[in-house]
């Protein structure tokens, strides 16, 4: 697929368009900067941090990638699930690539690229049932995001690079669009907000990474006037949308725009901000009611489901999650936010994928927030 921009709505001319800062996505360069002059000083909370990330075993020069011609997700009559393999990899790109960033051991970053270069070489498609679009959106947001640190790398051939980001666009972003357009042929309130969440992440990632204005701008737009439950929510008390359903999938919620957010805010678009800080309330309902205390919840109804009350559900999950919130919104911004406050020091440090457990859920999010996130 060639790697022509689009103009996108409301630019006239290719000149219009404003450039993308890279790196760009969940870290930019004076974030490096920070990550890699703390750690050499030994200084804490970030020593700690590092020290979670080298111990993790995606982060070792020992990990073989496992590439996939078609990664299954969800049970298919004729196809085993495989799709742990991508999952995997992704962590392991990630924390190898973040690996050498802060250390300078180009070790690392040649390990990172093998694995983006077994994967962009061999992958074609991704299938299963509807949690394909689950893969399509947490794993290509992942990938776009260890691709984006290495971008600056001098030995990641540039033809590699190209194949790989012509690999997200011909493979992840067509099923992110598919997804938030037609949402599998369902009711647009059958799916969670967190599949829309997914797929919103992957398309903000892949645009910055391909230097698509069109595919950034279309993934800010459904965050602001999407139809689907993973749109920002003008009403309400701060409750979100799978709070009555289960506190794994809230968290989730929370993971994922916490990282669509920052990517964005890395792009100059402050919406962590967008309608008086909206997502705030949301993550402090979601921290205050896993830390054992009680939120007001009113009565969630949708064209399947009818939930009374919050659900106790996995009550209490731990996910690396907190640090990006508490060190934007109450580090940077200055506002109070005492319940992500007081989870950030519950668990603190941050650990990655693998570390929170081993099937997808410990690898929904790529993690490592006290390193990467925290500002003092």
């Amino acid at each position: 697929m060639a790697l022509t921009l689009a103009l996108g709505a409301g630019y006239a001319t290719a000149a219009d368009i404003p450039p993308f800062a890279h790196p760009g996505l969940l870290h930019t360069q004076s974030d490096l900067d920070r990550m890699k002059s703390k750690v050499a000083a030994g200084a804490q909370p970030w020593s700690d941090g590092w020290n979670r990330l080298i111990m993790n075993r995606h982060a070792s020069l020992d990990w073989h990638p496992n590439p996939q011609a078609i990664v299954y997700r969800g049970k298919n009559p004729t196809h085993a699930e495989n799709y742990a393999a991508l999952f995997n990899d992704a962590a392991a790109a990630y924390a190898s690539a973040l690996r050498w960033e802060v250390s300078g051991d180009t070790a690392f970053a040649d390990k990172a690229v093998g694995i983006l270069n077994a994967w962009s070489s061999t992958l074609t498609g991704i299938d299963g049932s509807s949690d394909k679009f689950l893969a399509s959106g947490i794993y290509g947001y992942q990938l776009a995001n260890a691709a984006e640190l290495l971008r600056g790398y001098p030995k990641w051939a540039a033809a590699d690079r190209k194949r790989l980001q012509a690999m997200m666009l011909s493979v992840f972003y067509p099923m992110n669009h598919d997804f938030l357009t037609r949402h599998n042929g369902a009711r647009i309130d059958h799916y969670w907000a967190n599949w829309d969440l997914a797929n919103m992440a992957s398309m903000l990632a892949i645009g910055v990474l391909t230097d698509r204005r069109d595919v950034y701008d279309e993934a800010v737009a459904y965050f602001k006037q999407g139809q689907g439950n993973g749109a920002i929510d003008p009403e309400g008390l701060g409750q979100v949308q799978e709070s009555g359903r289960d506190q794994g999938h809230s968290m989730l919620d929370i993971a994922l725009l916490g990282a669509f957010c920052q990517m964005a805010w890395n792009q100059g678009d402050d919406l962590f901000g967008y309608d008086d800080n909206r997502f705030l309330r949301g993550a402090e309902y979601v921290a205050q009611y896993n830390l054992g205390k009680d939120v007001p919840y009113t009565a969630y109804a949708n064209s399947d489901v009818t939930q009374a009350v919050v659900s106790e559900g996995g009550r209490g999950d731990v996910r690396p999650i907190w640090e990006l919130l508490y060190s934007h919104y109450v580090v940077l911004k200055g506002l109070g936010a005492p319940n992500i406050k007081a989870f950030v020091e519950k668990v603190r440090p941050e650990g990655g994928g693998g570390d929170y457990g081993p099937n997808s859920g410990g690898f929904d999010q790529l993690g490592y927030g006290t390193l990467t996130f925290s500002l003092r």
